[in-house]
């Protein structure tokens, strides 16, 4: 059975239930997340927004999806890498996560002409792994890394000597 949810391109005046739903997937993964409801006003939307959101309710917020664009020059095509996607405990089993990544491909191939979506999983959620391995995505051989902090801000300043 489908979860009984509308979903919808996200708003500014959504930030603050995105900064909620962001906090309650950081509590259930263990990692509390640094947005808040202000960077997602700030980075979200307008004119220079760095990602879109779609969000899925019904009587409550019961889910959403943040990505943007991404490219790949093995696949060379453009595409969508979904940075988060989280259903409420009460919507999990429904469908809800598949229904929102397709939303999100159509959105991103409509928006940008993606050919593909991208994500990460998370290697103790294996709900997660099941869910985007039934839906055909595959492990690829990339080990992703990060550069953050004072590394990222010293190799930035690299740049500009």
């Amino acid at each position: 059975m489908r979860a009984p949810a509308h979903i919808r391109t996200a708003t500014a005046a959504d930030a603050g239930t995105l900064a909620m739903m962001l906090a309650r997937l950081g509590d259930e993964l263990g990692e509390p997340p640094a947005t808040t409801e202000a960077t997602i006003r700030t980075h979200g939307f307008g004119p220079g927004a760095r990602f879109s959101c779609l969000v899925a309710e019904a009587a409550a917020p019961m889910g959403f999806a943040l990505y943007f664009p991404h490219f790949s020059t093995t696949r060379g095509a453009p595409g969508a890498y979904v940075q988060d996607i989280w259903t409420a405990p009460e919507a999990r089993g429904q469908g809800l996560g598949a229904r929102l990544l397709a939303a999100v491909a159509a959105a991103a191939r409509r928006d940008w002409g993606a050919a593909y979506l991208a994500l990460g999983v998370h290697g103790h959620n294996a709900e997660a792994a099941r869910l985007y391995a039934r839906l055909g995505f595959a492990a690829e051989e990339v080990q992703p890394m990060a550069l953050t902090g004072a590394g990222f801000t010293a190799l930035a300043g690299e740049a500009m000597a």
